[in-house]
Formats: C-alpha cells, structure tokens, sequence
C-alpha cells in the first residue's frame, strides 16, 4: 500500500476525512519528491543504476516509482528501442532496453524527455520496469516489489486481546499474546504465536510472496470443518529487522476466515494484502 494506493489518503478507497473538496484533485495527481537514499538496480549482476540522487513519483492509484538522473545510468548497457507511449498526464514516453551479457530486458527503461508543462520535472530523469531488474537494493539492503513508501507505517503492538480463528466452523487458534500488526492502507492482521495454533491442521503451500515492509512470506493451506481452504495462513520467518517482532508468528486472512476479537466477531475486510 502507499499514499497514493487502497485506503491512503490520496488512495481509490480514502477513508478518511479532508477539510476542503476533494473534487478539485486530479484524476491522476502526481507528487515528484527527493529521495534522500541511495538506491540501485541489477540485472545479471551488473549494476545497471546507481544513485544518490533519486526521486520518486507518487502517483493517484499507482504505487511510488523510483526516477533515476540519467547521469547514474549506465548507459553502455542500454540499447534504444522503437516503443512508444503515451501518458495524458505526463506526456510521451520513449523506451530502452537493457543489455547485460546474454540477457536482454526488453523496454525496460522509459522516460519523459519533454513532459507536459503541468508533469512534474521529470525531464533528465528515467525510471526502471521494477520486474525486469533482477535485484533492488535501497543501501545495503534488498527491496521487494516496489520501492518503499516514505508515508507508508508498519507498528508491531504485543497485545492480550483474546484472538479466536473459525475456518468452516472448526477452531484453529486460539491466543491471548497476539502480535498485532498496524500497517498504512491494511487492516489489522493478528500474528498468534504458533504454539497457539493447531498446527496439524496446517498443510505446507509452495507459494511464497514478498513486501517490502516485512520481508519474504511463507504460506500454509488449512484442512478444518470438513473442507481444505488454500494459502490461508502466512508467517515471515525471517523478516527484515524493522519487522522482526512477527518472526515465526502465523496470521491468517482476515478476509477468509471467521475472526472473533475479545469475543466480537469481526466483519470480513475487502482488500486480501499480506
């Protein structure tokens, strides 16, 4: 999630409340900021952008986009290419791809050399397709799928509310020492310790996510009430160090199960993020 993104407060699903009309804000309103990291992209393992000084765009429903100063491009590993785009709110967009030995990633660069007059700056700036790079580093440490949102917030809160989890009817954990988990944009996920979890009624899943607020997420599917319920239940094994608290607890999907909170059931979010 992200200013711009779910229920931020620019976001398509806002719920929160401004003091003026809300109305006058553009379909896309763009927000180019400086970024006081330094931030790099990989392909191949050759580092293919490395900078200091980068910006990031925000953008309404869109998730943040790094902008890298075509001086820290390398620009021998790019090769020009005939693709075209345009973007009514930021102009026409031209494309390069990248070459790093036997590896080509097609179009994966683009930028705005004459943006319209009301876009940003974005002019002498180039920005990566987040996929086609092999590995993200913000300093030293890797980034999973889209850079970090400065106004995005994860708090981890040990609480003694008392968590009860129903799957088709059957109890499947039970705890008073959740690990509450309180990020921008999310509802609120309850890590329960997994001694406080019928682990035999878990079922081990190859399905692996990533965030780039907590890391790499490992996923188990629940047998309970007569019925098999896929990828319900994930855990961070290894969080990065700003989550480390959740290590090892498993949440389940607020969304597909019955959630009862100091003996209230809990009403059933929209939005399925882990």
């Amino acid at each position: 999630m992200a200013l711009t993104k779910g229920t931020g407060p620019f976001g398509e699903q806002s719920n929160g409340t401004f003091n003026f009309d809300t109305s006058v804000l553009k379909a896309h309103t763009l927000y180019l900021e400086d970024c006081p990291k330094r931030v790099r992209a990989v392909l191949n393992g050759e580092t293919i952008a490395d900078s200091r000084s980068v910006k990031i765009l925000h953008e309404t429903g869109h998730l943040p986009v790094y902008y890298f100063p075509e001086e820290d491009i390398n620009q021998d590993l790019l090769e020009p290419s005939d693709h075209l785009t345009h973007c009514p709110f930021k102009g026409d967009a031209s494309y390069r791809s990248v070459r790093v030995g036997d590896r080509v990633a097609e179009n994966a660069v683009w930028s705005y050399p004459e943006p319209l007059e009301s876009a940003p700056p974005l002019a002498g700036y180039a920005a990566f397709y987040w996929h086609k790079m092999d590995k993200w580093l913000e300093e030293d440490e890797e980034v999973f799928v889209h850079p970090r949102d400065p106004y995005h917030r994860v708090d981890v809160l040990d609480s003694s509310r008392h968590v009860r989890v129903l799957v088709n009817g059957e109890a499947v954990a039970e705890t008073t020492r959740p690990k509450l988990l309180f990020e921008t944009g999310l509802p609120t996920r309850y890590y329960i310790p997994p001694e406080d979890v019928r682990e035999e009624l878990l079922v081990p899943s190859d399905t692996n996510t990533q965030c780039p607020y907590k890391g790499v997420a490992s996923y188990w599917s629940v047998d309970a009430g007569g019925g098999g319920v896929e990828d319900l239940v994930w855990s961070y094994q290894e969080p990065i160090p700003e989550a480390g608290k959740i290590r090892g607890h498993l949440c389940f999907f607020n969304e597909r199960v019955d959630l009862e909170v100091d003996g209230e059931e809990q009403k059933r979010p929209q939005t399925q993020w882990s």
